[in-house]
């Protein structure tokens, strides 16, 4: 029977019964692994149970449900790069580097940008993420709400961003062409849309824009540079 209540309210070890054989730490280890080169899909109690050599009851000991096993999940990677001890003063500077380590998380982890965002986790790691990120405006004047807003606008771009670029890498492999090799596939209906003339501000995008022929890593510093400089904006008017 599944289990309720918050996973992080209950012990890992009961107070009856004999020593467990593994612990969650383990299972969650050995479900990361999986998801790393499989997908979150390929998650399931019993195909992580057969990653830890367990019978796919013997977890239900442990972890209530497959949802239960995803949060224990994130807020595991969550941990692997802690944020520092206190903002540096700099709010901007900040949110930067917060967006930077959670990309590079997504990178390491791309199950990670897939995960359903509509419900908090509140493990351990991802409240102290949290908390940080809130300290790193925490002062400017705004309210809690405010603050919450800017923290959420700053990781929905960096989650938004890389499911873009983990999009683009499932194309290439779905078609075997790169994006330069798509593009000249496209190119005679591109010719036609410029033609028309019924698309001015697109055919101004298709000829003159740069962002999108920049290098991922620069295409990311300047959606974050046009982000921050709203929040900055909004910001000075405030005040």
């Amino acid at each position: 029977m599944e289990k309720t209540g918050s996973v992080w309210m209950r012990p890992e070890r009961h107070s009856r019964g004999p020593d467990p054989a593994y612990s969650r730490e383990q299972i969650t280890v050995a479900a990361i692994r999986i998801a790393d080169a499989e997908g979150l899909e390929a998650i399931s109690m019993r195909r992580v149970a057969r990653e830890v050599s367990a019978g796919a009851m013997s977890l239900y000991r442990y972890i209530g449900s497959k949802d239960e096993l995803i949060e224990l999940m994130v807020d595991m990677v969550q941990g692997e790069e802690p944020p520092p001890q206190a903002p540096s003063g700099d709010w901007r500077a900040d949110l930067e580097q917060i967006a930077e380590r959670q990309r590079d998380a997504m990178h390491r982890h791309p199950w990670l940008a897939t995960v359903n965002v509509g419900r908090p986790t509140f493990g351990p790691n991802t409240l102290r993420g949290l908390e940080y990120a809130l300290r790193c405006v925490d002062g400017l004047g705004l309210s809690i709400d405010r603050m919450l807003a800017i923290v959420l606008s700053v990781s929905s771009f960096a989650r938004g961003f890389v499911q873009s670029e983990l999009a683009e890498e499932e194309a290439r492999r779905r078609t075997n062409l790169t994006e330069e090799q798509w593009r000249l596939t496209q190119a005679p209906y591109i010719r036609q849309i410029l033609e028309s003339g019924e698309f001015p501000l697109v055919a101004k995008v298709i000829r003159d824009a740069e962002l999108p022929h920049m290098e991922l890593d620069r295409q990311f510093r300047t959606g974050l540079a046009h982000l921050l400089d709203g929040i900055s904006a909004q910001l000075d008017r405030g005040r």
